[in-house]
């Protein structure tokens, strides 16, 4: 084994290690979310690993994304992340995809290829087809909710698509999965928070841009992982 996964295989074990190695994980969206999640996986040892998204790095994205530096402004997300994660795990099979999920494009994404697919992009309309597509092909889906307008990370949690509380995206997708007779399940990381009531010193109020911090965006992404690791 590689000494750099050694204290991950001691606290799991060497066969669910090496299930783990196996499993096939594609990531939507890497943002302050799924990039997070994304490393979180590969230093965990996992070695089959594709990330999509179309967005590049933006100075909005400096306080809580991962592939946010100064000096990676206006470069793709996935190409910066890819570079990061091969440095972190030279054994790695990773892939960058640099294209958005939408439901005219999900023809191009061959789920078959795939074991986990971990769904953590922004547009509601993208979410639900993802979500229903990825389940339907079979793959384990893990979904993220609304982590924007919070501040407390001590109240993400995880729960059934169908049994979060207090997010109104969670209710949202809820009615976008029955809209499209969807009947089945999977977990979701969500927050209890209610928005957090801040006074007009402390926020700078936009009506395109959702505030959002990276204590509580960085504790979604590896709670995320966390459930790959808990349920490989």
């Amino acid at each position: 084994m590689n000494e750099y996964f050694e204290r991950l295989y001691t606290l799991i074990g060497q066969e669910a290690f090496g299930r783990l190695q196996q499993k096939r994980i594609i990531i939507f969206g890497v943002g302050g979310v799924g990039g997070f999640c994304a490393e979180a996986l590969v230093r965990s040892g996992v070695l089959n690993i594709t990330l999509v998204d179309d967005d590049v790095v933006n100075g909005t994205n400096i306080n809580r994304q991962l592939p946010a530096l100064i000096s990676t402004i206006g470069r793709p997300k996935v190409e910066v992340l890819l570079e990061r994660f091969k440095d972190i795990s030279p054994d790695l099979n990773a892939r960058a995809i640099y294209k958005r999920y939408t439901e005219e494009t999900h023809d191009e994404f061959n789920f078959s290829e795939y074991d986990i697919v971990i769904d953590a992009i922004d547009s509601l309309s993208s979410k639900i087809d993802l979500l229903v597509q990825a389940y339907q092909a079979g793959c384990t889906v893990y979904c993220s909710l609304g982590a924007a307008l919070k501040l407390d990370p001590t109240q993400v949690r995880v729960a059934s698509i169908w049994q979060t509380k207090g997010c109104p995206l969670g209710k949202l997708v809820r009615t976008g999965l029955r809209q499209r007779g969807f009947t089945g399940d999977f977990k979701a990381v969500f927050s209890e928070e209610k928005r957090p009531v801040l006074s007009e010193e402390k926020a700078i109020k936009s009506p395109s841009v959702l505030g959002s911090a990276m204590p509580v965006t960085s504790m979604f992404g590896a709670t995320l992982a966390s459930q790959v690791l808990q349920n490989i």
